[in-house]
């Protein structure tokens, strides 16, 4: 069912209350997301994205009970990964001809994956545009990186809607749709949660893109994102959000993450929280094992922090997989201008904390010197070292 946005534009998307995980399983869902498609019926009907693969064919056939699908003078693909493109396969079977306006990348990523090189591919650029009829017209504006080579937005003139994408987006179920009927804290933890886990790497081309979109000086009044909330009550903050966002953010916030194998390494990181919060009481602490908690929630509270303090104890020479497989996503989001600290327990040769430390260094952290590299299990000598850490990372 087609839900009214503004005049002649409609939300013809999918609330998808049940997904779990995103990126395969690389992205955690804790609320749901939607698949935002939207329809623009003025002179001409315009297609804005379609939906997921699993919901194609729910999809199409909704349409096809709203419009005559012979109608659609012409689809706009602003990105062209599945969540967004999933549903143009079966769509394409009905409408073989209709023309399709993308990014010259996009044509590449939805020939690569449909393996359709016969479609009625228009490609365009930042600034071309096409009218729509009633004096209005659709205005392109390349987004690339944020988060594909192929990502552009589309503003539609008059009614001063932009259809973001994936920027400015969140996973986020909502039925009623609008900013203003989520729940506030909701709505803003699943916002920095998407920035700090998908977007962060690519933190200097959304402040380049957000300025450039400044610059143009466009009345907005609604942006149509691709997932979550459509933002039409002061839509401009979450633009404000992303700007600060994407540079070098943090609060006054250090996390610890660590794993454990017999609790001594456990035992150092909640020692260090304690300090923390003793030198600095301001200071907001949070501390997580890496094994047992949510990987993209972790990484959300990195993204607020000054600087976090990580530990393992040694096995096999080198760490636990899980902490080392957790830096490695660590260094994939690129944060910056961030302090670490390393800490762990070991038994024979106790190589962690100089592993912990290089590869910290190598995701872009600087690691401070003190450390707490305990034999066996700790004593009051190793504890007392967690005072160095914490005033190191509070500076």
């Amino acid at each position: 069912m087609k839900k009214l946005i503004k005049n002649n534009v409609y939300w013809v998307g999918k609330v998808d209350w049940e997904l779990e995980s995103f990126h395969g399983s690389d992205f955690s869902v804790n609320h749901g997301s939607t698949q935002n498609a939207y329809l623009i019926q003025e002179e001409k009907t315009v297609l804005i994205d379609t939906v997921w693969r699993p919901h194609s064919t729910e999809f199409v056939d909704n349409l096809a009970k709203e419009i005559d699908l012979d109608k659609i003078d012409f689809i706009v693909v602003n990105h062209g990964e599945v969540d967004h493109s999933g549903a143009l396969p079966d769509l394409m079977e009905r409408i073989p001809d209709t023309p399709i306006y993308c990014t010259a990348n996009a044509v590449k990523s939805l020939t690569g994956q449909f393996h359709h090189p016969e479609w009625n591919f228009r490609v365009v650029k930042t600034g071309d545009s096409v009218d729509i009829g009633n004096g209005k017209k659709l205005v392109f504006v390349e987004m690339r990186m944020l988060h594909w080579p192929d990502s552009m937005a589309t503003y539609m003139t008059g009614d001063n809607i932009l259809f973001s994408n994936d920027a400015f987006g969140q996973h986020y179920a909502l039925e009623e749709l609008f900013n203003d009927k989520a729940d506030t804290c909701t709505l803003w933890e699943e916002a920095i949660k998407y920035y700090a886990n998908i977007l962060n790497p690519y933190s200097p081309l959304v402040k380049k893109k957000i300025e450039e979109i400044q610059a143009l000086n466009l009345p907005i009044d609604i942006i149509a994102t691709s997932h979550g909330v459509i933002w039409r009550d002061n839509p401009l903050q979450i633009v404000e959000k992303y700007y600060e966002w994407s540079q070098d953010y943090q609060e006054d916030q250090i996390t610890i993450v660590y794993d454990t194998m017999w609790e001594g390494t456990m035992q150092l990181a909640h020692k260090i929280g304690k300090e923390i919060s003793k030198i600095s009481p301001d200071t907001k602490v949070k501390i997580f094992n890496v094994a047992r908690y949510d990987k993209n929630d972790i990484m959300t509270e990195v993204f607020r922090s000054k600087a976090i303090a990580v530990g393992s104890p040694t096995v096999g020479n080198s760490i636990l997989s899980s902490v080392g497989g957790w830096i490695d996503f660590l260094k994939e989001l690129r944060f910056k201008n961030k302090k670490a600290a390393v800490f762990g327990c070991y038994g024979w040769s106790g190589e962690s904390t100089k592993i912990l430390r290089e590869r910290l260094a190598d995701a872009g952290f600087l690691v401070v010197e003190p450390e707490i590299r305990c034999n066996w299990n700790p004593e009051e000598d190793d504890f007392s070292k967690a005072s160095d850490i914490a005033r190191a990372l509070c500076e």
